[in-house]
């Protein structure tokens, strides 16, 4: 059945910022044309209505937890791509940090068959950088690209061997694979639940350091100077490590950094009640950090916008504040964080916004040959569909997720996912999924 999305307005990479009124006509998994409004005919065909509303390529997430295998009480991969769906998300990278990790390509293969199955976004499984993302021995990079993963972390924990990193790197840069750094110091941040200021000492709390993610940042940008290897910085948090970024990109350094929703929108204040739903790694940060952040992301500094979703089952995020896992979901909100804080300012406008989270990404990760590409004749049809006036409030209650951590429970937002289309099929229609 031919799919026709009407009504609706295009704002994709090829567009100004105001983009163009037009319809879009899908068949098969392929965009066959693309005309003004009302001219589509729409006899035998599917129509989705788009009145209102912005028409983009999907999303892409750079960042997320779906806990299987090994922690399905949290997430499992199917639960995890419909709210992937439902947040306009076409593909999601996969971090590795399952039981067992993903440091072998049969535990690859099942995490993207699984995807698979699901048929609600492309998941795609990073891999890990070492073994058991121990830090002690490099994984097996050629095998795992040999099987399509195309980018390797350790995330939740940063490589501390600094010559063990030189190594990836190398290897990394031979093999044409990215490597995507989690910053932190280790030994700097033991026994820390939040940011290290003035709020975690007015609470008596154990504080974390912003220096211990810069420290990592400067030693790896150094290494990918050296090196010539090709390195992605996730969720970076603090305004020291925006400007180490910026520097680099302005060195010609082959980097990219990614933000989350939460770290453009949310200060260590959040935790001044002892409520463990704040507690994430790294940690909130201060107003001047949030300000960094997001002047980063205007300027081009920060190429992404990443959610790192992160769900955990309700009885483990309600322990106390220093046993708590860190961590947030982040996929059904990404969107309208990301409209609220920088579409709504004037500081970005909707374009930037999804550049930030579908063409860039799509570049970073090695998708942009289906995902992030132009809406036009002959691409693949991987869309979104989102009204950015809608306005509503976000209930823990009734998200797709497993897990309802949210930090943004009660919050009122803007814009809101209306349709997804994966591969030429509506897997969300009128904000409900289809399977």
């Amino acid at each position: 059945m031919r799919t026709v999305i009407s009504g609706g307005r295009i704002v994709d990479s090829t567009t100004t910022d105001d983009g163009r009124p037009a319809d879009v006509v899908i068949d098969g998994d392929r965009i066959v044309d693309v005309v003004a409004p009302g001219a589509a005919p729409l006899d035998d065909s599917r129509v989705l209505d788009a009145r209102g509303c912005v028409v983009s390529s999907g999303f892409v997430d750079l960042h997320t937890h779906l806990r299987e295998p090994g922690r399905e009480e949290s997430e499992t991969i199917e639960t995890g791509s419909r709210a992937a769906a439902l947040g306009g998300f076409t593909a999601i990278v996969a971090m590795p940090n399952t039981d067992p990790a993903q440091d072998s390509r049969i535990v690859v293969e099942f995490v993207r068959e699984q995807g698979r199955r699901a048929g609600m976004c492309d998941v795609h499984p990073s891999g890990c950088i070492t073994i058991g993302r121990a830090g002690e021995v490099l994984a097996p990079f050629a095998e795992l690209a040999a099987v399509g993963v195309r980018i390797f972390t350790d995330d939740g924990n940063g490589v501390q061997d600094p010559l063990l990193m030189r190594r990836a790197l190398e290897y990394g840069r031979d093999l044409g694979i990215t490597l995507a750094q989690h910053c932190e110091v280790a030994r700097l941040t033991l026994g820390a639940v939040m940011h290290e200021g003035a709020c975690c000492s007015r609470l008596g709390l154990p504080g974390w350091p912003a220096i211990a993610e810069e420290l990592m940042v400067h030693r790896d940008i150094e290494l990918c100077r050296l090196t010539g290897a090709r390195m992605h910085f996730l969720h970076l948090s603090t305004e020291r490590s925006v400007d180490l970024v910026r520097t680099a990109k302005a060195d010609g350094l082959p980097v990219t950094a990614e933000a989350t929703p939460h770290h453009i929108s949310l200060t260590d204040e959040m935790l001044a009640g002892f409520d463990p739903v704040f507690k994430v790694n790294p940690p909130l940060r201060t107003p001047a950090d949030i300000a960094a952040l997001k002047r980063g992301l205007a300027d081009g500094t920060i190429d992404a916008i990443a959610t790192d979703h992160a769900p955990h089952a309700d009885h483990l995020k309600e322990q106390t504040l220093d046993v708590a896992p860190p961590g947030m979901i982040g996929l059904e909100t990404a969107l309208s964080v990301a409209l609220t804080e920088l579409v709504e300012s004037g500081l970005m406008s909707i374009r930037s916004v999804l550049a930030a989270l579908s063409w860039n990404p799509a570049r970073i990760a090695g998708l942009d040959s289906r995902h992030g590409r132009p809406v036009a004749v002959g691409e693949p049809a991987n869309l979104v569909v989102f009204d950015p006036s809608a306005r509503w409030t976000v209930d823990r209650r009734n998200v797709a997720s497993k897990s309802g951590n949210t930090p943004f429970h009660g919050r009122d937002l803007v814009g809101r996912v209306r349709h997804t289309v994966l591969n030429g099929v509506a897997v969300v229609v009128d904000g409900t999924a289809t399977k």
